[in-house]
């Protein structure tokens, strides 16, 4: 087995050459990137003999099938912006391709993937990734499911939490101020409600949840969650339905007035070369980093509420995942880099065979993932209860 990671020696990117150079069955990995200083963190974890490093241009359409066609699957681990050029590239070299962004992927993609003979498997990271297979998973379990809401964050472990945003960066702070000026739509009493972005951290969108261990945590509308009930032909049966961000309390409060003075506008201020969330991003990002003993956290509940034998019932599915002070891989990236590379070996081995645009929602093995993760040291932790009415 050959894979070619892209952007390789990025955060995420470690952690899959971690993940696949240690694999009996992967023969060689490239690690496409522009520079390999950082893969020194990783060289006395990784089998190293087996990664091959090239430098590409991820514009250059030729550079990428040259590369393509010297692997069994790519996985895509570079910002979304090169996703055009990648999937294109891949469509050329005739090779399977993964990534972790959200799809938004035009019909005619699905129609040339399937005229290529590829699969393109996007929203395969930790979220979106791991809880659209839990989604999967909780399909199983009813016969009529009427709540769907979805809790994912990375944070500061409590003791690391020593800046006034309880906050620090274990991928790149850039997308999480992205991600703070996100839209959202949810559903609420059968109603689809959108949240424009400017409005994504008001008080009346924002609630707490509790997540066993740690305790009170704040949730944060995240995305479009009806895209994924329209996926799973639900939307016209849900009663509630929502994607969250989690964060420790007080996040919500530092953001909602920076935004409304336009701290994270994209235009650059009168007078000025330079746009207020690039300005942000310089002067906060570094603030933001962790120290070698301080671990990340990654926190998921996802709850499900319905039918099952003519009885009300509700699934509910936590999952932890912390950072490994021995390797320094964050718990973000374990959940990005491990779900890509477990989706990628799925491709290859013929497990998932359809072609065309695929969903973790759809298309991969449930049971053979959960395994996968199990086998990465990621547990998660299931219950099924009555609800009493």
């Amino acid at each position: 087995m050959k894979i070619l990671v892209l952007g390789g020696s990025g955060i995420q990117g470690r952690t899959a050459l971690l993940d696949l150079s240690t694999d009996k069955n992967v023969e060689q990995v490239i690690c496409a990137d522009i520079q390999f200083d950082e893969l020194s963190k990783i060289k006395n974890f990784a089998d190293m003999t087996k990664i091959q490093t090239v430098k590409i241009d991820a514009q250059n359409k030729a550079d990428l099938v040259s590369q393509f066609k010297k692997v069994d699957v790519v996985i895509d681990l570079l910002p979304k912006d090169f996703k055009h050029h990648v999937n294109d590239a891949a469509m050329e070299a005739k090779v399977d391709i993964v990534n972790t962004n959200y799809a938004n992927a035009p019909k005619e993609l699905d129609e040339k993937a399937k005229a290529a003979g590829i699969a393109i498997l996007p929203e395969c990271g930790l979220d979106p990734g791991i809880d659209l297979v839990i989604y999967a998973d909780a399909m199983r379990k009813f016969d009529k499911i009427h709540v769907i809401n979805s809790y994912c964050g990375g944070f500061p472990e409590k003791k690391a939490c020593n800046n006034p945003l309880n906050y620090k960066v274990s991928w790149i702070f850039k997308g999480v101020l992205a991600s703070t000026m996100r839209p959202g739509r949810i559903i609420k009493d059968k109603k689809i409600i959108d949240i424009p972005a400017m409005n994504q951290h008001d008080e009346k969108f924002v609630h707490s949840v509790d997540f066993p261990g740690l305790g009170t945590l704040e949730a944060i509308p995240n995305g479009d969650a009806v895209q994924f009930t329209d996926l799973l032909g639900l939307t016209d049966s849900i009663v509630h339905t929502g994607r969250y961000s989690l964060r420790w309390p007080g996040w919500s409060a530092f953001w909602r007035p920076l935004k409304q003075l336009g701290f994270l506008d994209t235009e650059p201020v009168e007078g000025l070369d330079v746009a207020p969330i690039d300005f942000v991003n310089k002067l906060i990002g570094p603030q933001l980093s962790y120290e070698t003993g301080e671990k990340d956290l990654s926190a998921m509940i996802n709850i499900f509420e319905g039918i099952k034998d003519n009885q009300k019932m509700r699934f509910t599915s936590t999952m932890l995942i912390e950072r490994d002070l021995d390797s320094g891989i964050y718990s973000m990236s374990k959940g990005v880099g491990y779900t890509a590379c477990i989706a990628a070996r799925m491709l290859v081995r013929g497990d998932i065979k359809e072609k065309g645009v695929l969903s973790p929602l759809k298309h991969i093995p449930v049971d053979k993932f959960m395994n996968s993760l199990k086998k990465r040291g990621i547990q998660i932790e299931e219950k099924m209860e009555i609800i009493n009415s």
